[in-house]
Formats: structure tokens, C-alpha cells, sequence
């Protein structure tokens, strides 16, 4: 049996997602669609699904419809996010509610959706397809949930870290976790599989969201990809936020949350003193510890797979890469 590396499955599906066209009328509501899939990324959940169909068998190009819906269903999330977030760019590029109107980032969003379940029905092995859908739909709302914990955090000052953990989960993991699923269901991988690979999917899922958090204040930029500060900036609340919040002593809170209401600052200067509160109360320690968990615990996941390790291989490499780990 072929066996694939991350590198070349992400560009196997990404040549096929641009091989596909909407042909269809109104151009105004697939065009968006296009615009939307062409702004590339990782591709990181279709490969996830390619490599855990990839322990079993070696013909990837037969689910490529399925990793297709997955890659639809996120980025129809990315573009309702960016309209609830009034974000302006995604990816350097103007956000379709920016490009085009509030609107038809609505309407093409709602049909993005649509079409990743039709994508997930595709070709889909009549066997499969209850199993699929199942794992599809819970997903899918899961998803919505994660999101309407998060917009729900905003307003709200009393948020814990559980809650916290549990939003991230919704919002973040278990659609990685659905996409590992749904390739060992494919793959007609045995019920106990498709359980321990969806598990590696949260508990990894759950370290690269903390590690997100991490890095947004103790990242390299150049490295990161992106300015750090970001979320103090904006009072997101992260696990850093809301751990400082919780175990800083009365006086140090207080100086906290001081910047949280402030109105009229420096930039540089908030980022800097949140900073200097989080390695105060030793923010970054807590955090680290824990991503060291829930990493040991998907390495634990995994290798409850019954699997060949040869096959385990891609995989785990891939997910080390995204970790920036060497075991």
C-alpha cells in the first residue's frame, strides 16, 4: 500500500479543489465561493482526513469529495467569522464582505454549506454514509456551538478556564477530530480506530489552540506568522487571560483588569505590561504544561491505533510539524 506524506497530499487536494467549477448562475453568489477556496492555507483538515484513510488503504483520490467538504465547511465558517468580526483581511486579502457586500458573504456562505454536504454525499460508499453524515452533522453544529460560546465570552467577565477549554474543543478541535473520523470510516477502519483517531483529534486539536494562545504573546513574529499582542489588544479571552485572572493575588488582578476596560492607550505599552503580569503570575509555565498534556495524551490516542507504526508515521509527523515537536 502507497503511503502518502503531508506535503504530498495537501498537494494533491489542492489541485483537485482548483480543478473544481461553479459553472452555475448567478455569478454573484459562486463567485465568492471561488474567491474564497483559491485564498489557499493548509489545507490542514482535508490532509488529516487523507492520512487517516492513509492507515488503511493507499487509493486517497477516492475521498477526495469527502476532504473537499471538510476544506468547504471550514472556510464557509471562516467567512460568517469574519462578517460577526468586521475583520477586513483574510489570508492579505479583502474578506468577501469587504470585496463584495454583508450580504452576499451571507448568502455564498449559506451555500458553501450547502455544498460541503453535498460534497460529503458524493461518491460516498453507501456502507459509510449514515456513519459519515452522523459524524458530519454533529460536527458541523458542534462548530456553531464553539462559535456562539465565543461571542458569548466577550461580554462576559466571570468566564473559566474549563469554559474556556470546552469552547476551544467546539470551536477548534472537533473538526479535526470529525475529519480524522470520517477518513478511518472510509476506510472501513474498525469502530475502536475511528474512536482513538478522533480522540488524537481533540486532544491535539486542544494543544495547537493553547499553543496559538502561547505564541500570540511569547511567539517570534517572523515565526508566528503575524504580530503578537493581538489578543491582548483586543481583551480575547484566551487561556493566558483567563489563568492571570484566576491565579494572580488581588493587587495584581486588579492591575489587570484596569487594562481590560481601559480605553485610551498605548498599544505597546498594554502588550508589554499584560506581559510583564502574565510572567508574574507565570502565565507562560501554566500554559506550556498543559499543551505538554494534551500532546502526550494525543500521542496516547494514536498509538492505540491498530495500525502498522510504519503507517503511523505521516501522521504523527505532520501533527509534530504543526506542534513544532521533535518526538
Amino acid at each position: 500500500m502507497e503511503q502518502y506524506s503531508s506535503k504530498e497530499l495537501q498537494k494533491q487536494i489542492q489541485s483537485y479543489i482548483e480543478s473544481l467549477s461553479y459553472s452555475r448562475d448567478p455569478k454573484g453568489l459562486y463567485d465568492p465561493i471561488e474567491y474564497v477556496l483559491d485564498l489557499g492555507g493548509k489545507r490542514l483538515r482535508p490532509v488529516l482526513m487523507l492520512l487517516a484513510y492513509n492507515l488503511y488503504k493507499g487509493d486517497v483520490e477516492s475521498i477526495f469529495s469527502q476532504a473537499t467538504a471538510i476544506e468547504t465547511y471550514h472556510n464557509f465558517t471562516l467567512l460568517h467569522d469574519d462578517l460577526m468580526d468586521n475583520a477586513d483581511m483574510r489570508r492579505g486579502k479583502p474578506v468577501v464582505h469587504k470585496k463584495w457586500n454583508p450580504n452576499t458573504a451571507i448568502l455564498s456562505g449559506d451555500a458553501m454549506l450547502i455544498l460541503s454536504y453535498e460534497f460529503m454525499m458524493r461518491g460516498c460508499p453507501v456502507e459509510h454514509m449514515r456513519d459519515v453524515m452522523d459524524v458530519f452533522g454533529r460536527t458541523a453544529l458542534e462548530v456553531c456551538e464553539g462559535q456562539q460560546w465565543d461571542m458569548e465570552f466577550e461580554d462576559r467577565m466571570d468566564v473559566t478556564v474549563p469554559e474556556y477549554i470546552e469552547m476551544i474543543r467546539l470551536k477548534t478541535s472537533v473538526l479535526l477530530a470529525g475529519a480524522l473520523k470520517i477518513g478511518a470510516i472510509l476506510a472501513g477502519a474498525s469502530k475502536e480506530d475511528a474512536q482513538h483517531l478522533y480522540d488524537f483529534g481533540i486532544k491535539s486539536g486542544l494543544a495547537f489552540q493553547l499553543q496559538d494562545d502561547y505564541l500570540d504573546v511569547y511567539g517570534d513574529p517572523a515565526v508566528f506568522g503575524k504580530k503578537i499582542g493581538g489578543d491582548i489588544l483586543c481583551n480575547k479571552k484566551t487561556f493566558m487571560l483567563l489563568t492571570a485572572l484566576k491565579e494572580a493575588d488581588s493587587t495584581t488582578r486588579a492591575e489587570l483588569e484596569r487594562w481590560i476596560i481601559a480605553e485610551n492607550y498605548d498599544p505597546s505599552e498594554k502588550i508589554a505590561s499584560v506581559t510583564a503580569i502574565y510572567n508574574k503570575v507565570g502565565v507562560g509555565d501554566i500554559c506550556q504544561e498543559l499543551i505538554d498534556r494534551y500532546y502526550k495524551e494525543s500521542i496516547d490516542c494514536i498509538n492505540k491505533v491498530s495500525v502498522p507504526e510504519s503507517n503511523k508515521r505521516n501522521l504523527l509527523d505532520f501533527v509534530r510539524n504543526l506542534m513544532n515537536r521533535n518526538v
